[in-house]
């Protein structure tokens, strides 16, 4: 017997930061921590412009429009 099975890439509900990292909550219950390095123009940015962030595509991506700067889910894993 065949099982089809979908995989998808969960997607971002919650984003927040510290000083070092950024997390996102995955909407499969993940909690994503990945390092500021990783990301200049993040790292660089005020905490007011990094918490102006919206999610794009329902939560495969996280939009700065501010810092035009643009991340992915998919990439991020």
């Amino acid at each position: 017997m065949n099982t089809l099975v979908k995989h998808t890439t969960p997607q971002a509900q919650k984003v927040w930061f510290t000083d070092a990292k950024m997390y996102v909550l995955l909407s499969d219950g993940r909690e994503l921590g990945v390092p500021l390095e990783w990301f200049p123009v993040l790292r660089d940015s005020t905490e007011a412009q990094r918490m102006n962030w919206r999610l794009i595509g329902n939560g495969v991506g996280i939009h700065w429009e501010e810092l035009d700067e643009d991340l992915s889910i998919a990439g991020l894993l």
